[in-house]
Parts: structure tokens; C-alpha cells; sequence
């Protein structure tokens, strides 16, 4: 049985400043009614805050299913069969400004942001300080990750010509309503040094006595999880190692006998660090994962023929299973295992699971320690009865990320961030063609209601504006 129940209240005023922002300004700060009480004066008021915030978060438009498909689509893992009309543009990479699942990431990502913003902004919080402390702790580290994910999507650094790490990042946004309502873009750079800042402050306000034991909050071990996966996306490897290794042994990686229960339980086990709840309050209905991968309604994105073939799992990989991948009823090839909850809809979204810090720990190993690299990749296909390597190298630690964090939403951003153009394994369905890297639309269009509303707004390359 799931536990938390959020506040009405507080998911109302979140989406009541989005729906707000939507009609009025549009610009990267969603506006509060004046008539809406906003002031955090005591730890029950962060909470209520933080919890609105999380259910922002697992909004469909956002991690409750648009980024993670985003991930998936534009790379070579699926595809989108066009079945209700979703996530086309998306997987041809022609996105347009005023496309929909550009535009709804970014306004329900800051519009979370603006949640914590208000935590942070208030000057003092009446309640146990060791319980203040956490609720900061987490807004800071929510506020990385939102950045975090923003520059990963609308960034412009692995964009030929347009300067790398001095490329246009995203508008890194650190108060509410402050003095400065329309916010430029910084580089990506900044951007970096930005999140890791924030990062660093939030593990000086967590504390692992106060950590949420049902994973549904950020805790220090997500916030340093965070911080090895944004160290990982920048190969900061000496950094990734640093955080990472306070993570490595917290946690468990499932068994195979239990790898498939893992993805329908109810609650988090030992194999996630950080969950975002999906319950009657949360749930996206059809309009989430599971209706999205396979559902009869809508059923748009398809596992591509050519994903990793048996011979690459190995026989008895439970990755590979029928029950993880699959045919539906009419002979097509689906994510069945993960997000598989139909009906309710009410699969948790794992935002962060132990698995992907150990692949990220093996990469960072790979380049600072590399002698322990080999036995930290192998642990993930030894946990499901996998084929093992004889060797670690980048090749082995990328194509062991696409077979344990498959239709995750990981694969584009691991392509992006090492080089590599996305492959074309199947030139029918995959419908983007396969660009090179550098292409400009490795990163997504500004947003319309952006460029229109914000005088500091600056449009990608290559988007026409």
C-alpha cells in the first residue's frame, strides 16, 4: 500500500501558477494569483510545498512520461508508430518552437522550480531545524536536477558551432518573482558549475538521519546520485567517482528471479534510490507510461526489431525476457516490463535507480581507477543472468547502459554525450534518419510562448527565429 497523500492545497496552488503563467506572461517563472497564499513560514508549509512539487514532477508532461520518451524516441531503441499521433515530431527530430512536448516539459519543469524557489526564498521556517535543514537540502537538490534536465534538452553544446561548454545552456532561475522576472540564458558551462553549487549546498543541509526511508523524497544518497549522474553527462570523472562512492553499497541490485516483480511493486526496494509516488492524486491515467508503450488506446512507441539481439543479452538474460520484451497481441515488439501497470496506472516513476549509479561508478572508474572498472560493469548482467565482459571500455559501458536502462529515456543523452551519431538500425521506422552528431537538433527549439514573452529569450540554432 502506497503511503503518502499530498495535500490538495498544494498541488492546487502549483498548478494553479502554471495555469496562470499559461494565459498570462509565459515566461520561465510561472506567476501566483496574489489571492493565493505562497509564504513557507513553517516546516508543514515546506513539506506541503515539497510534496507539490514531486507531484509537478510526475506529471505526464514531465518525468510521467514526456522526457523519458523524449530519451527513448530520438535515439535506437523505439519508435513511434504513429498509432494516436504522439511523439511523432519528436521522433523525427522536427521539433518546431511551438511543438507540444517541447514546450510542456519546460513550463511544468519550472514550474516545479518555482515551488522550491519559494521554499528557498523564505528567510526563516518555523519547526525542528533538523527537519528545515532537510526540506532545504531537497528543494536545493530538486532545483539541480530541473536544471539539470533542461540543459540536457535545450542546451546547445553538442551542437556544431555553437561553442561546447560556451554554448547557450538554459535560464538558471534561483528566486521567485525576484527582482529580475525574465531571466537570460547562461552557458552551458555556468549552467554546470550552477547545479554542482547547488548540489554541494544541498548535501550541506541533508542529513542521512533524516532521509525519507520510502525513497519518495531526495535524500543525501540521491542528491549525491544526482551529482555523479551530472559528473557522468560532463565526463567530470574524478567527481562522479567522489560522489558515487558514497552511494556504492547503500544499496542492491535485484536478482534476476526478482527482476521483474521489481518493476510492478507497489513501493520502492533496496534497488532505488529515488521514486516519484504515483498514486490516485498523481496518476497520469492513460495518458502515462504504460498506455504510451503498449496500451490499446494509444500504444505509440515500439521496441525497433533490431534492438539488441538474443545473442547480445545471452540466453537467459531476464532483460530479455517475454515478460520484460515482448509481442502484444498483434506480433509487435513492446516494452512490457517496465511501467507496466495498466488500469490503475499507478507504477512509480524511478527516477533514480542503483543500477544506473553502478554503471556510472564503472564509467568513472573506467577513467580514474580502471583496474576496478570490470568488476562494478559486470555486477549489473551478473544480477541478471547476462552475458559478462572480458574487458571494461566505453563500447562495453555503452551497450550495457542500453540493455539495463532501456526505455528509461537515458539512451539519446548517452549517445549526445559521447560523440556518437544515432545509429540507424532500421530505416523505415526510425523516422529522424539517424543525424550526425552536431546536428542542430541534438538540442530542442526555445519554446514559442518563451521567445514571444521573454524579451531575454534567445532561440536555438537552426529554429528559425
Amino acid at each position: 500500500m502506497k503511503k503518502r497523500i499530498y495535500i490538495i492545497k498544494t498541488i492546487f496552488v502549483a498548478i494553479a501558477s502554471l495555469m496562470i503563467s499559461s494565459c498570462s506572461e509565459d515566461n520561465l517563472e510561472p506567476i501566483i494569483a496574489d489571492d493565493i497564499p505562497v509564504a513557507v513560514q513553517t516546516i508543514d508549509d515546506a513539506r506541503q510545498y515539497l510534496n507539490g512539487t514531486y507531484a509537478l514532477m510526475a506529471d505526464y508532461r514531465y518525468w510521467g512520461r514526456n522526457i523519458i520518451i523524449a530519451g527513448e524516441v530520438r535515439a535506437d531503441n523505439v519508435y513511434a508508430n504513429g498509432n494516436s499521433g504522439r511523439f511523432i515530431q519528436t521522433a523525427q527530430m522536427n521539433l518546431l518552437p511551438q511543438s507540444g512536448t517541447p514546450t510542456d516539459i519546460m513550463r511544468y519543469a519550472y514550474g516545479a522550480l518555482a515551488n522550491v524557489n519559494i521554499l528557498l526564498d523564505a528567510a526563516e521556517i518555523e519547526g525542528d531545524p533538523s527537519l528545515v535543514s532537510q526540506a532545504r537540502g531537497e528543494a536545493y537538490a530538486i532545483r539541480a536536477l530541473i536544471h539539470f534536465d533542461l540543459l540536457r534538452l535545450y542546451g546547445q553544446h553538442f551542437v556544431e558551432g555553437q561553442g561546447g561548454l560556451n554554448a547557450l545552456g538554459v535560464s538558471y532561475v534561483t528566486s521567485f518573482k525576484g527582482e529580475n522576472l525574465y531571466v537570460a540564458r547562461s552557458t552551458v558551462a555556468e549552467n554546470r558549475d550552477q547545479i554542482y553549487n547547488d548540489l554541494d549546498t544541498a548535501l550541506s543541509f541533508l542529513s542521512e538521519s533524516q532521509n525519507d526511508p520510502t525513497k519518495y523524497s531526495i535524500t543525501t544518497y540521491a542528491a549525491l546520485a544526482i551529482k555523479g549522474r551530472v559528473a557522468t553527462y560532463f565526463q567530470d570523472y574524478a567527481i562522479a567517482r567522489d560522489a558515487l562512492s558514497q552511494v556504492i553499497g547503500n544499496f542492491s541490485l535485484t536478482p534476476a528471479d526478482q527482476y521483474v516483480d521489481y518493476w510492478a511493486a507497489d513501493n520502492p526496494t533496496s534497488a532505488s534510490v529515488f521514486e516519484l509516488l504515483i498514486n490516485a492524486t498523481t496518476s497520469p491515467s492513460i495518458n502515462g507510461l504504460a498506455n504510451i508503450y503498449r496500451g490499446n488506446s494509444y500504444g505509440d512507441i515500439e521496441v525497433l526489431d533490431d534492438f539488441p539481439t538474443d545473442a547480445e543479452f545471452g540466453p537467459n538474460d531476464v532483460r530479455n525476457s517475454p515478460e520484460m520484451i515482448g509481442e502484444d497481441s498483434q506480433g509487435r515488439l513492446r516494452n512490457l516490463g517496465k511501467y507496466p501497470t495498466g488500469g490503475l496506472f499507478d507504477d512509480n516513476i524511478k527516477v533514480i535507480r542503483y543500477a544506473e549509479v553502478v554503471l556510472n561508478y564503472a564509467e568513472a572508474l573506467l577513467e580514474t581507477n580502471p583496474s576496478l572498472a570490470l568488476e562494478f560493469l559486470n555486477s549489473i548482467p551478473e544480477n541478471r543472468d547476462g552475458t559478462t565482459y572480458s574487458t571494461a571500455n566505453m563500447t562495453n559501458i555503452l551497450k550495457e547502459r542500453r540493455k539495463e536502462l532501456a526505455f528509461e529515456g537515458y539512451r539519446f543523452d548517452d549517445l549526445a554525450r559521447t560523440g556518437r551519431d544515432i545509429p540507424v538500425i532500421d530505416n523505415v521506422n526510425q523516422s529522424h534518419g539517424g543525424p550526425d552528431w552536431g546536428s542542430y537538433n541534438y538540442a530542442f527549439p526555445i519554446p514559442r510562448q518563451e521567445v514571444d514573452n521573454n524579451p531575454l529569450a534567445v532561440q536555438n540554432f537552426g529554429y528559425g527565429e
